[in-house]
C-alpha cells in the first residue's frame, strides 16, 4: 500500500515539476522539513493556498472596478510572484492554474500522509 502511494506521489510531484507547477523553491521548502513529518508541508501548502486565493480574489475585485488602481494590482501581483498583468484573461488563466495546483497539492498531501502513516506503523 505505501509503496503504491509513494509511486503515485513521486509521479504526481514529477508531473508538477514538468508542467511548471513546482520549482526549486518547492525543493527548498521540502528540505526544511528534516523530520519527514507531513504536517510541515501541509501547513506550508495550506498557507500558500489560502493566501493565493485571497490575492486572486482581491485582484479580480480590483480589475472589475470602473477605475482600476494599478498600484494595488501591481502590489498583489508581485505578492504572487512575477510581473504585473493588467488584463482579466491573464488573471483568469492564473486562477485556473492556481486551482489546478491546489487540487494536485491536496492530492500530494493525502499521499504523503498515507506514506507517513504506513511508515510510522512499522
Amino acid at each position: 500500500m505505501a509503496a503504491f502511494a509513494e509511486q503515485q506521489l513521486d509521479a504526481l510531484v514529477s508531473g508538477m515539476y514538468r508542467e511548471g507547477f513546482l520549482d526549486e523553491q518547492f525543493q527548498q521548502i521540502r528540505a526544511l522539513d528534516e523530520g519527514g513529518s507531513p504536517d510541515f508541508l501541509v501547513e506550508v501548502i495550506g498557507l500558500f493556498c489560502v493566501d493565493a486565493d485571497r490575492i486572486l480574489t482581491e485582484l479580480t475585485d480590483l480589475l472589475n472596478q470602473p477605475a482600476v488602481d494599478f498600484q494595488k494590482v501591481d502590489a498583489y501581483v508581485h505578492q504572487l510572484k512575477g510581473s504585473s498583468a493588467s488584463c482579466l484573461h491573464a488573471l483568469d488563466l492564473a486562477k485556473q492554474r492556481f486551482y489546478e495546483l491546489s487540487k494536485r497539492l491536496n492530492n500530494m498531501i493525502q499521499l504523503e500522509q498515507t506514506v507517513y502513516a504506513y511508515k510510522a506503523g512499522k
